[in-house]
């Protein structure tokens, strides 16, 4: 079972779970899907309506663990751990990975003084350690350690949930994205015409250079006889 499949299957299972609990019983249900080490995504479970009815509630700590799994990284959790429950060993593990991506995201070449920083890690064993079995191993990254020049260079990395008005954002960059392919389009059409006038030209003055080369042999011909 690919990533894409195992995400889809994780996510419809939690979203159903979250859509039968209200209140207090959905921190269980939010818990487990953050822990669960094949699930990446949490928008789904974000959008689930109980869910969203803890903003503002005496529950709304699991509203925005949610969250900070969904956008967050592991600085931004060190820097609100007082507004937000206490992760479990899996918890952190997790966030580790996502702020991996997130990195990811603005960046393929990762110094690795910049991820042990980011990361909490201590030594460079340490990281290229967490590298290659939490995040390469997990399918969740690909790329290759440059032990020489201390970076992580990503070859690919999945995404993460988009953040709240990502979303027109994203759609502007494919519709800029698209009006400069239609531009490429049209310019390379142009091309192959101008391409085409050419050869037929070519063509046209061959056949005339063929015609005269024709008609001066018959002439000479004629002189002969």
């Amino acid at each position: 079972m690919d990533i894409e499949q195992k995400q889809a299957e994780l996510i419809d299972h939690f979203v159903k779970q979250a859509s039968s609990l209200k209140g207090s019983a959905l921190g269980s249900v939010i818990v487990e899907a953050t822990s669960h080490p094949s699930l990446f995504a949490f928008f789904e479970i974000l959008a689930v309506p109980s869910v969203a009815e803890l903003e503002g509630s005496e529950n709304s700590v699991y509203l925005e663990m949610l969250r900070l799994f969904a956008h967050g990284t592991w600085s931004d959790y060190k820097g609100n751990t007082g507004s937000l429950p206490l992760l479990v060993p899996d918890q952190v593990l997790k966030l580790k990975q996502l702020t991996v991506l997130t990195l990811a995201e603005t960046n393929k070449v990762l110094p690795y003084d910049q991820l042990m920083l980011e990361l909490d890690v201590t030594n460079v064993r340490e990281l290229e350690d967490f590298l290659i079995n939490e995040c390469m191993y997990a399918g969740i990254v690909r790329g290759k350690l440059d032990q020489l020049r201390r970076c992580f260079e990503v070859q690919f990395a999945a995404g993460r949930d988009l953040r709240p008005g990502e979303l027109g954002s994203m759609i502007q960059t494919l519709s800029n994205w698209l009006g400069t392919s239609d531009n490429l389009l049209i310019s390379i059409q142009e091309k192959i015409k101008w391409a085409d006038t050419m050869s037929e030209l070519d063509n046209k003055h061959r056949k005339e250079v063929e015609d005269g080369v024709e008609e001066v042999r018959k002439s000479l011909s004629l002189k002969v006889s």
